[in-house]
């Protein structure tokens, strides 16, 4: 690419320097002054061309590309010297200022031919833990997107408050991605609920403690409105 930007460039100059000498000696300019001096401003052009512009930034992508930058993830649709037309998924047009850019991180999925779909799923300890596992790997296995090589992986994660956490991975073409991993999330919400397994839910439990001040003061009531449910009773015989 660093090539042909370079030859374009060149053959821009050499036409833009062809037309001056044309029009300067079309006006009654000296033709053979004006075409040395325009050959050595053409060869020197190119020379600069050539040496510096492996050193000048480019950006790391091309106009079609899926890019993720700037807090941003869509398709490049035109670059300029100073921005870039991005559109993302959900219809918006941004232009992006190309420093903003140089000075990010980019991740162009051009170059990502496959990746990989993560799916974490929590259930309870009260779950078939072995079960859960051998559904999670038919969902993926019985899907045509999901690749053999690397193969499906189902993992026990960790062990949280709320319950076992398991984790499964699989491989997908790059273009089938995200209609690959929406249709298995979807596909596993159903086989579990076919098969009575339960997602966990955070949750907090809460005990009520009654204190023992609080209990003495019960007591101390309680005795207070006896002896004035007594006293009330003798006033009632006397």
């Amino acid at each position: 690419p660093a090539t042909v930007s370079v030859i374009v460039n060149s053959v821009g100059i050499l036409l833009f320097n062809t037309i001056i000498a044309a029009t300067v000696i079309t006006i009654g300019g000296n033709p053979a002054n004006i075409i040395a001096l325009l050959t050595f401003f053409t060869v020197g052009a190119i020379a600069v061309i050539a040496v510096f512009r492996p050193l000048i930034p480019t950006l790391p992508f091309k106009v079609g590309n899926v890019v993720k930058t700037a807090g941003l993830l869509g398709k490049i649709e035109a670059t300029t010297i100073l921005n870039t037309r991005m559109r993302t998924f959900d219809g918006k047009t941004f232009f992006v200022p190309n420093r903003v850019i140089l000075d990010d991180v980019v991740m162009n999925y051009h170059f990502t031919k496959t990746r990989r779909v993560k799916i974490d799923i929590v259930i309870g300890y009260d779950q078939d833990l072995v079960r859960a596992k051998q559904i999670l790997e038919m969902i993926m296995v019985g899907d045509a997107r999901v690749l053999n090589k690397p193969s499906p992986q189902i993992y026990t994660m960790n062990l949280t408050p709320s319950g076992i956490e398991i984790g499964a991975r699989c491989w997908v073409s790059n273009i089938k991605y995200w209609p690959t991993r929406c249709d298995l999330n979807e596909k596993v919400i159903y086989k579990f609920a076919q098969e009575k397994i339960a997602f966990a839910h955070k949750q907090m439990d809460i005990f009520h403690h009654e204190s023992l001040h609080s209990s003495d003061n019960d007591m101390e009531d309680e005795s207070i409105y006896n002896f004035e449910s007594q006293g009330t009773q003798l006033d009632d015989k006397e």
